[in-house]
């Protein structure tokens, strides 16, 4: 890990951690999330979380940069796409929700 990036996971959280990473219904942002902090939390470095995981180098440092931040819920927070703006917007602009 990056230097000033370190943190343990609870107990708590890693059953958590775990119960999101085997929901086969979870949508696999989450899962994947979930993987990169239970990697870290058992003492795999930056490469072997990268190797494991498929991800890349800063995709692994942003989500245990955000856990480290917000904990849990913070992997699970979705930020709404471009895309689905400009087509709510389209979609208020036509009148369509009225």
């Amino acid at each position: 890990m990056r230097i000033g990036i370190a943190f343990e996971v609870t107990t708590a959280d890693r059953t958590r951690l775990e119960a999101i990473a085997a929901d086969r219904n979870r949508p696999q942002k989450h899962v994947w999330r979930a993987n990169i902090i239970l990697l870290t939390g058992a003492g795999c470095g930056t490469a072997e979380i990268v190797r494991r995981t498929g991800k890349a180098k800063t995709c692994v440092w942003r989500w245990q940069e955000r856990y480290m931040r917000e904990g849990v819920e913070g992997l699970l927070k979705t930020r709404p796409g471009l895309r689905t703006s400009r087509r709510f917007r389209r979609r208020l602009s036509h009148g369509w929700w009225s």
